[in-house]
């Protein structure tokens, strides 16, 4: 990356941080209802996955979806819409915080039920070998989800078909309020991509340029050989969702991740590397403010969607008859 991609990644990531800060206090008032996961701590790794992918190449992800979009390059007034449940949302205010997407990005959404989107991952993927087309589908899920059913068909098909998916696991420590070591045989996850004869590593998911360099070579990989498992280890700041006690994790643990904020960690490297002075990063959290405070405004100014807008995102109307 250059001077110019460096700086837009880390307003990137200072972006989908602010966003989701936002997001819980308009949690807190109300002004969100369902569930709502947060990406705080996690942004490393959806930024530096996504900066290295190519337009054509397809991205999916599980339910903490906000960060995954903001890096796809959904407007943040756009996700925050949507996590008002505004018409002027991703999905017109009907998905929510957990199924944002846009298919004009080759961003292919937030998908609820753990596990289930990695046989679509694989699909697409097998349509991308099919078509002889040299794109590669990004697949991001938590830790939990390589404990059901869905994780190990889809890795295995892949692995025999050959097919061009990179496999992205966020080892954020916990599937919901279970350490790892308590619910899988085999705590360095990407180990189990052995099974199905994928090629993987591990990387840590606090640090953006290695989670690039990494994710690189992942896609690459996945481009001209087959699947690549990416099992990036980082930690989410909050709990799993709003309303989590967090009794099976300390206030020590959590801080002495926090002392590792990925954030923190670029704004450091790229002082040392005098890609960008304070002056400059100062600036790039203002433009992130403002951006989010706009989203803000805009998202509550927005028309709910009506009756009409539920039965045309559901019905198709043919010569006159609804389908």
């Amino acid at each position: 990356m250059n001077k110019s991609q460096k700086i837009a990644l880390f307003h990137e990531m200072v972006l989908i941080r602010r966003v989701e800060e936002q997001a819980m206090q308009l949690y807190q008032e109300g002004k969100i209802g369902g569930f709502l996961h947060l990406y705080i701590g996690q942004e490393a790794v959806g930024s530096g996955v996504l900066a290295a992918r190519k337009p054509q190449d397809r991205v999916l992800t599980a339910y903490r979806d906000h960060g995954i979009a903001l890096a796809s390059g959904i407007e943040a007034k756009t996700v925050m819409a949507e996590l008002l449940g505004k018409k002027t949302g991703t999905s017109k205010g009907f998905g929510g915080s957990m199924h944002m997407a846009d298919v004009g990005l080759n961003y292919w959404g937030g998908h609820a039920i753990v596990g289930s989107h990695l046989p679509f991952a694989a699909g697409m993927a097998l349509a991308d070998q099919y078509r002889g087309e040299k794109n590669v589908t990004l697949c991001f899920f938590g830790d939990g989800a390589t404990n059901i059913g869905y994780f190990h068909e889809a890795l295995n098909l892949a692995g025999v078909w050959n097919l061009p998916v990179v496999w992205v696991c966020e080892n954020n420590q916990y599937g919901m309020g279970t350490a790892v070591a308590r619910a899988s045989a085999v705590t360095e996850i990407h180990k189990k991509a052995e099974a199905y004869n994928t090629a993987h590593s591990r990387v840590d998911g606090m640090d953006v340029t290695k989670v690039y360099e990494a994710a690189q070579q992942a896609i690459e990989h996945a481009r001209e050989k087959g699947p690549y498992f990416l099992e990036a280890v980082t930690y989410r700041f909050e709990g799993h969702s709003m309303g989590d006690p967090e009794r099976y994790r300390t206030k020590d643990e959590v801080g002495q991740w926090e002392g590792h904020d990925p954030i923190g960690i670029f704004r450091k490297q790229l002082l040392d590397e005098k890609i960008a002075d304070e002056k400059t990063l100062n600036a790039e959290e203002k433009k992130v403010e403002k951006t989010v405070q706009e989203a803000v405004r805009f998202a509550e100014e927005s028309p709910n969607p009506t009756w009409e807008d539920l039965v045309e995102t559901v019905y198709v109307e043919e010569n006159g008859e609804v389908l």
